[in-house]
C-alpha cells in the first residue's frame, strides 16, 4: 500500500486531495494544524471512504519547532514515504512576524514545506519511487523574491507576500529537482486552479471552481505512471506549462536555497 502524506489536509484542496488517494487505496497521513482539527478531518474522510486508512498526523506549521515534531511523527508512522504532498498555504492580509522572526505567510508556504521536505527526505528516498509535490499557484507571475530580505521589512501587502511565497514554492522546486537527480526521487510543483476555498475568499474575496477540480493536478502529480519519470516542472490541469521568467531563473533559485538554509539553519541540523 502506498502511503502519502498531505498537508493542510482538514479543508479545501488538502482535504479532497486525501480523500481522492483514500479512493485509490492508498493511506494518508492527514495534517492537520492541531491533533483536534486532524482527527476530526481523519472521521470526516473515513465516513466518505470507509475501506479508506486515514491517520492523523498534526504542527503549527507557522513554527518551526512544531513542523520538526510533525516530521517526526511522520517518520514514526512511515519510515518509506511514497508522496509527500507541500499543499497548506495560507494568505495574510497583514504583516505578523512569527516566533522564529519569519513573516507568516512565508512560514507557512515557503520555510515550513522546505524544512519539512528535509526532514522527510529519507523516508521518500526509502520509498520505491518517492515523489515530492507542491502545491503553488499561478499568483507567482506576481510575486517577487529578494532572499535578503523574506520578511518584507521594506514594504507588506496580502497579495504581494502571497505571490512571492508561490514563486518561492517554484524556484524551492527547482532547486530540490536539481539536487535530487540521480536518486530515484522526483520534485513537481503545480497550479491546482482557481478554487473555491477559504483563502481564494480572504484573498480575492471570490468563489471558483469546486475542490474537486482543485485536487486533480496534485493528485495527477502524486499518482500517475505518465509524469513518473518528471522532476522540477510546474504543471497546471495536469500539462507541464511554462512558468514566469523569474521562476525559470536557476541563479535566483539557488539563492533562496541557500538564503532560506541559513534562516532555518537550527532546525535543519
Amino acid at each position: 500500500m502506498n502511503t502519502a502524506l498531505v498537508t493542510g489536509a482538514t479543508d479545501g484542496i488538502g482535504r479532497e486531495t486525501a480523500r481522492a488517494l483514500g479512493g485509490f487505496g492508498w493511506r494518508v497521513l492527514v495534517h492537520g494544524r492541531d491533533e483536534a482539527r486532524a482527527r476530526g478531518a481523519v472521521a470526516a474522510l473515513a465516513a466518505a471512504v470507509p475501506k479508506a486508512a486515514f491517520e492523523p498526523v498534526w504542527g503549527d506549521l507557522a513554527r518551526m519547532r512544531e513542523v520538526v515534531a510533525l516530521a517526526q511523527q511522520v517518520l514514526a508512522l512511515a519510515p518509506a514515504l511514497d508522496v509527500l504532498l507541500n499543499n497548506a498555504g495560507v494568505y495574510e492580509e497583514r504583516r505578523v512576524l512569527t516566533e522564529d522572526g519569519f513573516e507568516r505567510t512565508m512560514a507557512i508556504n515557503h520555510y515550513a514545506p522546505f524544512l519539512l521536505t528535509h526532514r522527510l527526505l529519507p523516508a521518500v528516498r526509502s520509498a520505491p519511487a518517492g515523489r515530492i509535490v507542491t502545491v503553488a499557484s499561478m499568483a507567482h507571475s506576481g510575486g517577487h523574491v529578494a532572499p535578503g530580505d523574506l520578511t518584507f521589512a521594506t514594504g507588506f501587502s496580502g497579495y504581494a507576500a502571497y505571490a512571492s511565497s508561490k514563486l518561492a514554492n517554484i524556484l524551492f522546486t527547482a532547486a530540490l529537482a536539481k539536487r535530487l537527480e540521480g536518486t530515484g526521487v522526483t520534485a513537481n510543483c503545480c497550479h491546482p486552479g482557481v478554487i473555491s476555498t477559504k483563502l481564494l475568499r480572504r484573498g480575492w474575496g471570490m468563489g471558483g471552481a469546486p475542490v474537486e477540480a482543485g485536487a486533480r493536478t496534485p493528485v495527477y502529480l502524486a499518482t500517475s505512471p505518465d509524469v513518473a519519470p518528471v522532476s522540477g516542472r510546474y504543471f497546471d490541469n495536469r500539462r507541464a506549462v511554462t512558468p514566469s521568467p523569474a521562476a525559470r531563473d536557476p541563479a535566483l533559485a539557488e539563492a533562496l536555497w541557500l538564503a532560506t538554509e541559513r534562516a532555518l539553519a537550527a532546525f535543519l541540523a
